[in-house]
């Protein structure tokens, strides 16, 4: 068993973990409550930006190392379901990626008058990873069985659990670690999707403002253009709310009018996994001796930092 990992979750901090541990030559078993396709992570929607994530002093690293792979993945976008899309994003400035910025020069600049929609008096343009989330998570699991590990549709009833299996078990259950660790900082952050055809827009738009439950986004995917969102912390409701539906389809159809008629596909439900202080990325001895990684807390940039999560966790893993 000595080079025996064990990752628990199926997500994208799962997955990228596991693919990270497999590819240094560790021999690993992913357990998953829910198929990889059912997962939080597959309702993303998913643009790479650092929303909703703390600690400051380490996302800009993480995001970064996560933003250099999903270029290279975007090269592939029909098999990795990563694209590189432009986009706009109302009211902020490159400023607001703090150090980040300086690395980002070409993909990121200050929106043109020309550029602008209509009612935005300012905001950035960017050319930034958008990703296919069900496309992703598939090529993830193959990639990762390809290098050796396996996947099981397992839960952990504990840590103990784990931990009778490896020497090591890396903890990437996201808002499953609020009972599993325990730990009570985890809360979920609610957001509603609707998926609609694509009346023929090939930008995204992006305008959140943290201190608010409602955002207006919309990323055009493969078959589909996917509108948001909303960000109500502490709602565990899976059930789409109707009313809310169709407040998100008026908000982006002020920016983009042909939303307005475009036909609906499909509603979808997710839950950020927040943590109060921020991502938990540590070792820690775990039960019977084994070491315990945890790496969870992600919030609402799980896609934008998966990553640099991943290869700082496979570190911590030995």
């Amino acid at each position: 068993m000595s080079g025996e990992v064990i990752v628990l979750g199926g997500g994208i901090i799962g997955l990228t973990t596991a693919v990270e541990l497999a590819a240094r030559g560790r021999r690993v078993r992913l357990w998953t409550r829910e198929p990889v396709g059912a997962t939080t992570s597959a309702v993303a929607g998913a643009l790479w930006w650092p929303y909703r994530i703390e600690p400051e002093a380490l996302v800009g690293a993480w995001s970064l190392t996560s933003l250099r792979v999903y270029e290279e993945l975007a090269g592939r976008p029909e098999e990795t379901g990563v694209r590189l899309v432009p986009g706009v994003q109302p009211g902020v400035s490159p400023a607001a990626l703090g150090p980040l910025a300086r690395e980002l020069t070409g993909t990121v600049r200050e929106l043109a008058p020309a550029e602008r929609p209509a009612g935005v008096a300012s905001g950035l343009w960017a050319r930034l990873p958008l990703i296919d989330m069900p496309a992703h998570l598939g090529w993830l699991r193959t990639r990762f069985e390809a290098a050796g590990g396996t996947v099981e549709l397992r839960a952990a009833g504990s840590l103990d659990e784990a931990a009778a299996g490896a020497p090591v078990v890396v903890n990437c259950t996201g808002l499953g670690a609020r009972e599993l660790v325990p730990d009570p900082e985890v809360t979920p952050v609610r957001g509603q999707l609707v998926l609609v055809e694509n009346p023929g827009i090939e930008t995204w738009y992006a305008a959140a403002d943290e201190a608010s439950s409602e955002l207006t986004y919309f990323f055009p995917q493969p078959g589909r253009l996917v509108l948001g969102g909303t960000a109500v912390e502490g709602d565990r409701s899976l059930e789409p709310d109707p009313a809310t539906a169709e407040a998100i389809v008026r908000r982006c159809a002020r920016v983009r009018p042909e939303i307005a008629g475009a036909e609906v596909l499909a509603h979808r439900v997710g839950l950020r996994p927040a943590r109060s202080s921020g991502v938990r990325l540590a070792a820690v001895p775990g039960p019977y001796g084994i070491r315990l990684v945890h790496n969870y807390g992600h919030g609402g940039a799980g896609v934008t930092v998966a990553w640099g999560c991943a290869r700082a966790a496979a570190d911590l893993a030995g």
